[in-house]
């Protein structure tokens, strides 16, 4: 319940908080002095990196994540051009074979500015929270989002800028998107109009994708443009209220992230490649506070930290069930004697 909780929290913008000792298991705090007693040299952590990229998993969970979400957008223009009718509409609504499906946020936007509960949208909405639930509600956002690869691109130029020391990079502080979540709403709610949809790039790059090019990606531009220059990922970690509407759906999904601090060697490689680095907070030395740590809701399911850890400290779990899909077997490397 505790992890819970503070999974909440971090959704609307808290920081992590450090844990208390006595809040840290036994365990754990034996790791935790074991390794501080005994410390990975750097030619060990390198040489674990190394052997990832040979394996070939520095970028596995990223290339099949670029696949999905390619294909699922490209499903959505294929349907339309042949008239095939397998996935009809576009990611703010669709219908795939006959199941229709909302998404969360704009049926939530729509209700709002009608003022009444709309019955056959929540027929979709419903699928959709189920298909989510199950998925890992964040998932949507690195899995699906098609906004979401254009802004890695722009991330990869904004952090090559800022290495060649050409722009400096700005941060904000995360409950700012809790403070659009409630305007957008609010906006919705004395309106009438669904004001978010107008401006999300989500939405304007679904149906470009789908009915052609428009005037609207000039805000697109715009907004990675600002990303490149100013502050990487900015609208999704400070804006958008689809992923925090996502996160809310996420804390209770069986599918997630899981750390193991006896395996970990304390590079930090996780939290630099995160989206939303605060959820990995329990991967700094001494944060932990046992030895399976649930990855918070915020998590986007994204596998970048899961590839780039040189230990296989992090991994995908199915809760209740244990390890999913093919992970590697765990490495002895970084374990206490």
């Amino acid at each position: 319940m505790g992890y819970f909780i503070e999974s909440l929290a971090q959704i609307i913008g808290r920081e992590p908080k450090r844990p208390a000792n006595d809040e840290i298991s036994i365990k754990v705090q034996e790791i935790h002095k074991y390794k501080k007693a005994n410390k990975i040299t750097l030619v060990k952590l390198e040489a674990e990196r190394k052997a990832n990229r040979a394996r070939g998993e520095a970028s596995r969970w990223l290339k099949r994540r670029w696949a999905v979400l390619i294909s699922v957008n490209l499903l959505f223009v294929v349907s339309y051009y042949f008239d095939i009718q397998l996935l009809e509409g576009a990611l703010t609504a669709s219908r795939f074979v006959g199941f229709h499906m909302a998404d969360l946020n704009s049926s939530l936007q729509v209700m709002l500015a009608f003022k009444h509960i709309v019955l056959n949208l929540m027929i979709g909405t419903v699928t959709v929270f189920i298909l989510w639930l199950l998925l890992g509600g964040r998932t949507f956002c690195s899995w699906v989002c098609p906004y979401h690869l254009l802004s890695e691109w722009a991330e990869k130029l904004h952090l090559w800028l800022v290495a060649k020391k050409i722009i400096k990079g700005y941060t904000f502080h995360r409950g700012v998107r809790t403070f659009f979540y409630l305007v957008f709403a609010a906006l919705t709610f004395i309106t009438g109009y669904t004001i978010f949809e107008a401006i999300s790039p989500t939405g304007i790059l679904s149906r470009a994708l789908i009915y052609g090019a428009g005037v609207a990606l000039l805000w697109v531009l715009f907004l990675l443009l600002f990303e490149i220059f100013i502050s990487r990922r900015a609208w999704c970690r400070y804006v958008c209220p689809i992923g925090m509407t996502y996160g809310f759906v996420g804390s209770m999904s069986p599918l997630r992230v899981v750390y193991k601090p006896e395996l970990c060697f304390f590079g930090g490689d996780c939290r630099t490649v995160c989206l939303v680095p605060h959820v990995l907070d329990s991967t700094i030395m001494g944060r932990a506070r046992d030895e399976i740590v649930p990855i918070g809701a915020d998590c986007t399911r994204c596998g970048m930290c899961v590839d780039i850890c040189p230990a296989s400290a992090l991994k995908f779990e199915i809760k209740g069930i244990g390890k999913a899909f093919d992970e590697p077997e765990e490495k002895n490397t970084a374990r206490p004697e």
